[in-house]
């Protein structure tokens, strides 16, 4: 039986936190060969490929001057992912995309983790919020669903920002979220207390409902067929409707890390504990995430909230490079090997 070969696509950061030398190792002792892609190469004399696994996210945002963000994605979303001309990418980074492309389409049954389509999705949060907006419906049953939350894409749309928040269901405190859902700045968010701090969003932006879900966030990471959730820090509880308290302005990604230790996620009540997400419900929700994306790596931010005990989607990611090794190694070979 022939061996699996694997090309893995990272930058020199992403490859620095998998540890790709010792996923390497770990794969060669289960018959799976895993080598690494010279990104600035030609990919035809580095193959052939059983699976293509990248993380070209980095690429598709950090070629981009900020202004560029949207109309990359709406490029991107126009093409499908199958004819991504580069009119906004720097020039070498549109060669490099545009092979990479071509050689998959020669190669039909290379395995491309994942199809830059459904890659494109998740970063940009007007897609993927689209996505869960409808979640409400398809898992009923399961009483999932996503905030309601409002698009905010130019500076033009401001002026009737405050009218839509009334009317489409939308309640303070209010979440802003940037809409390329990727990179430094994609963590970078703010909660919003009332009407007149909504001057303070810089479009294009989402405004979701805050919903208080005792300061834990539920981090959930696909791969494959397979998920595990892990518990993180998160925003303490807050009074709903509007106030006179000013914008707070945080890194989520400093907010939830581990060790977190922060006035933002310490309660100001002791409040009961809340459960944990119902595995089912977690099983049924990854699942119609992997049809609904067409993806098989990804991650999804859960809570449940105080008042229903709802699972609510709050956000969907790239999944990360770094994680617990003992985790990954395991689950990602999995994932290839059912390829």
């Amino acid at each position: 039986m022939s061996r699996c070969r694997v090309g893995f696509c990272l930058s020199d950061k992403k490859r620095r936190r998998m540890n790709l030398d010792g996923f390497a190792e770990f794969c060669a002792d289960h018959g799976v060969e895993v080598v690494e892609i010279d990104f600035t190469q030609p990919l035809e004399p580095q193959g052939p490929f059983d699976v293509i696994v990248h993380k070209l996210s980095d690429v598709i945002v950090e070629a981009q001057h900020e202004k560029q963000s949207k109309q990359l994605l709406v490029d991107f979303q126009t093409h499908n992912g199958h004819d991504i001309k580069g009119k906004y990418l720097e020039h070498s980074t549109a060669k490099q995309m545009n092979w990479k492309e071509s050689y998959v389409s020669a190669h039909s049954r290379i395995v491309l983790l994942d199809p830059l389509a459904a890659m494109t999705q998740i970063l940009d949060r007007f897609t993927s919020y689209r996505i869960m907006s409808k979640l409400h419906n398809s898992l009923r049953d399961w009483r999932i669903c996503s905030p309601p939350y409002l698009e905010v894409q130019s500076a033009s749309d401001m002026p009737s920002v405050q009218q839509k928040v009334m009317t489409q269901n939308l309640s303070f405190p209010l979440i802003c979220k940037t809409r390329v859902a990727h990179g430094s700045l994609s963590h970078e968010m703010s909660l919003i207390f009332s009407e007149g701090c909504l001057s303070e969003i810089q479009p294009p932006c989402v405004l979701q409902n805050f919903v208080n879900h005792g300061a834990v966030l539920h981090k959930v990471f696909v791969v494959g067929e397979r998920h595990f959730c892990v518990e993180r820090p998160s925003l303490k509880n807050f009074p709903t409707g509007q106030c006179d308290r000013k914008t707070i302005f945080f890194n989520s990604q400093q907010v939830s890390k581990p060790e977190s230790s922060s006035d933002l996620t310490a309660m100001d009540e002791q409040i009961p504990c809340l459960p944990p997400p119902s595995t089912e419900a977690v099983a049924a929700l990854v699942q119609e995430l992997r049809v609904q994306l067409g993806m098989s790596l990804f991650g999804v931010d859960v809570i449940i909230n105080t008042q229903t005990y709802t699972l609510t989607v709050i956000d969907i990611n790239v999944f990360p490079a770094s994680l617990s090794q003992c985790w990954t190694n395991k689950l990602l070979l999995l994932a290839l090997l059912t390829k």
